[in-house]
């Protein structure tokens, strides 16, 4: 992934995003160590300050949690946690948006239902290969 200096989200979230998308892909499962500031500072090119805000966040929301001396780890709970956060706050606004502008255009239920599937098999088979 690469930041995106221009955008309107900083760092500290856009990296704390990229995070949560590590553990819901399992690239980092559940007690696994997290990166350290230090390394995430690195692999990004960003101030190590702003990498420990971003992992700061997660472990707020208890999705990391610290072992004194050793660093943070992925907490058991923390996929769910991260899957709940990204459905409420992306998944559902994106949902409503889109039922609104098709009631707006007059789409039927069972149309609209039927692009909605149709969109996401594609999206999963692109995401396969």
């Amino acid at each position: 992934m690469i930041l995106n200096n221009d955008s309107i989200i900083p760092i500290y979230l856009q990296l704390a995003e990229w995070l949560e998308s590590q553990i819901i892909n399992n690239t980092i499962a559940a007690d696994e160590k997290m990166y350290s500031q230090y390394q995430l500072a690195e692999m990004f090119t960003v101030n190590p300050a702003t990498a420990a805000k971003s992992l700061t966040i997660l472990a707020e929301e208890n999705v990391l949690y610290k072992k004194r001396g050793l660093g943070m780890f992925v907490s058991p709970e923390g996929k769910e946690i991260v899957l709940h956060k990204r459905i409420k706050k992306k998944l559902q606004p994106l949902v409503g948006e889109l039922a609104s502008e098709a009631v707006h255009l007059n789409i039927a239920e069972e149309d609209l239902i039927a692009m909605i599937v149709h969109m996401y098999r594609n999206v999963k088979e692109t995401e396969e290969l």
